[in-house]
């Protein structure tokens, strides 16, 4: 299995409406794709590392599932809100398991 772990920064205009938003189209992306093992996503909660409001997480079966996963459409319409609400900087990782 693959685990992706990504920390998203947002401009001070993001509200907390658009940042919750952005948590549950995130989430949504576990009923359209295949792969998923599980999905997660929240506010950040950690003070020393609050410049990144939202951390999203999820885990895929393969790297194969991952590979799909980042060319599918529904995710980059994600992508796409994220950047649209104020996405300043980002942090990505993946490991695995």
């Amino acid at each position: 299995m693959i685990h992706r772990t990504v920390l998203i920064k947002f401009s001070e205009e993001t509200s907390s409406e658009q940042l919750q938003e952005v948590i549950d189209r995130f989430k949504a992306l576990k009923n359209q794709l295949v792969g998923i093992v599980e999905i997660h996503a929240g506010l950040n909660l950690q003070e020393k590392s609050k410049d990144y409001q939202v951390v999203l997480s999820v885990r895929f079966e393969d790297q194969a599932a991952l590979d799909v996963y980042v060319l599918n459409t529904d995710h980059q319409a994600v992508a796409a809100f994220i950047k649209e609400v104020g996405r300043v900087d980002s942090i990505g990782v993946d490991f695995e398991l």
